[in-house]
């Protein structure tokens, strides 16, 4: 009998599946053996890991995967990529996704709650490749997402008030689907989604100066090359 990793299935629909299969592949292409890739989250993330699982089969090329979720470390399993942590290396470099991107390619990102593990990946990675469709592009950022904030649970009013006093006009605590109650992060903490009229220069660094908050999905800054599907 197969092994529950072994039936393990991509969860939710796939939205523009040609599109993001041609990112996929070219993602794929720009693997070299003895690369350690960070891997990040999402259904493009997904497909593209497709795609390099291929090349390790029929090129038998040695790599490693350092993981932003337990959803993408057990498909890693599955689909034979060997994984690795930052214990042991540094990525060569990183493939994620992004729920907005504006013009100076700061992101909005967290909308499967792993943003703290993708923020520490690019923080520690010398390339990043983001990669998503025209729907992900917006000329402001806020547009259609809120900036999803991760939250040590005993912080949580009073963050939520500081979050207010930076400028935050919605704060909604993140309901979990399939469980009762708000999602659990994968390091037990919850997550407050944040509207801003206004994404400053400054706001990242201002929502993470706030006692209590591990991270949020907000990336100002940061050294990425972007790949539209």
């Amino acid at each position: 009998m197969d092994s529950l990793i072994e039936r393990l299935q991509w969860s939710s629909e796939i939205i523009n599946p040609e599109a993001k299969q041609k990112v996929a592949r070219l993602i794929a292409q720009k693997v070299k053996d003895g690369d350690i890739l960070g891997v990040g989250s999402g259904s493009t993330v997904y497909m593209a890991l497709l795609a390099i699982a291929e090349r390790l089969k029929t090129e038998k090329l040695n790599i490693k995967a350092i993981p932003t979720s337990l959803e993408i470390s057990m498909f890693c399993s599955k689909l034979g990529i060997p994984l690795t942590s930052l214990y042991e290396h540094k990525p060569t470099w990183l493939f994620d996704g992004a729920d907005e991107v504006d013009p100076k390619h700061s992101l909005i990102k967290g909308r499967g709650g792993a943003m703290f593990k993708e923020k520490l990946l690019i923080s520690v990675s010398p390339v990043s490749y983001i990669i998503v469709d025209d729907s992900k592009m917006v000329d402001k950022l806020c547009t259609h997402f809120p900036i999803p904030v991760e939250v040590f649970p005993q912080a949580l009013v009073s963050v939520g008030q500081k979050l207010e006093e930076l400028g935050a006009t919605s704060i909604v605590l993140r309901p979990a689907k399939g469980k009762d109650g708000p999602v659990i992060t994968e390091n037990n903490n919850l997550i407050l989604d944040c509207h801003f009229d206004n994404v400053s220069q400054t706001l990242e660094r201002d929502i993470k100066s706030i006692t209590g908050v591990i991270e949020s999905g907000l990336f100002i800054g940061y050294p990425v090359e972007i790949i539209k599907a």
